[in-house]
């Protein structure tokens, strides 16, 4: 049965044994992992980018991917902002993603106040355009595949996690979901909440945390002093903990479970829980 586990104001609870690693992953990717490579404004793979037009379902984007073709292909997500939001607002998640070994949809969507039901649709499209239709489909691998966003865009991405199941991985940062309910998702889920953020205040966010299935892996972290919109500036504190998440259950790579389970660095969050020991699903 999964645990959970808290850090309040800088505290770090104690740890759960780890999985032991199987070194026959086909999915692991990049170097073996430090905090200092987690951390990093650029990570190991260098990376290029292209734009697509509206259409398809969505409102167009920027595609970030790795440059290299050694390793195989790479498991994607797709990334969509917030009400009123477009991409250029959290685009500094493209290149910082990417370059760890994933290939990055920023979305744009097709109206800036469309909901979290219609955002979740919009992420699902950008998914199934990214694997079927983009010039970068021969470099991705449609079996791990992940969504994310922010706001709005982050209830959506939790959205389309309730949706399509089979998703390995779903981040919902200051997510904003109506239902405020995931008693039914069964993707590995993490949840940011701001501190000081008065729209989707981090109360709202426990409960939802506390609505994710025992059956399912969770994570939850409060970010000190933040507001709503703190996603709009480049965030070592987000990259840290997001990577190994997106590491863990996308690239099936528990070689990063050692920066969540327990949490490793836990500046600049007030509070984290999470389900550890955070195994990747067989």
């Amino acid at each position: 049965m999964l645990t959970a586990i808290a850090v309040t104001a800088g505290l770090v609870g104690t740890a759960s044994p780890q999985p032991a690693f199987a070194a026959a992953n086909p999915y692991e990717r990049g170097p073996a992992p430090t905090a200092a490579g987690v951390a990093a404004v650029t990570g190991p793979f260098a990376t290029a980018s292209l734009s697509v037009p509206r259409g398809n379902g969505f409102g167009g984007g920027v595609i970030y991917y790795p440059t290299d073709r050694s390793q195989g292909t790479f498991g994607g997500i797709a990334i969509s902002p917030g009400l009123n939001g477009t991409w250029p607002g959290i685009a500094w998640l493209g290149p910082r993603l990417a370059g760890q070994g994933f290939i990055v949809f920023g979305i744009e969507t097709n109206n800036l106040n469309d909901n979290p039901t219609s955002r979740g649709t919009q992420l699902l499209a950008a998914l199934d355009y990214l694997a079927q239709r983009s010039t970068v489909r021969d470099r991705l691998d449609p079996g791990r595949l992940a969504v994310a966003g922010h706001s709005m865009g982050g209830g959506g991405a939790l959205d389309a996690a309730l949706r399509r199941p089979s998703l390995k991985a779903a981040i919902g940062n200051a997510p904003y979901l109506p239902s405020n309910n995931l008693s039914a998702t069964r993707v590995p889920t993490l949840i940011y909440a701001m501190q000081n953020d008065t729209l989707v205040p981090p109360s709202q966010l426990v409960n939802l945390y506390n609505s994710v299935p025992a059956t399912t892996e969770r994570a939850y972290a409060e970010i000190t002093g933040a507001g709503h919109n703190y996603i709009g500036q480049p965030s070592t504190t987000l990259a840290r903990t997001m990577i190994p998440w997106l590491k863990i259950f996308v690239d099936d790579d528990t070689r990063y479970s050692q920066f969540l389970c327990p949490l490793a660095d836990s500046s600049g969050i007030r509070q984290y829980r999470s389900s550890c020991p955070l195994v990747p699903a067989a």
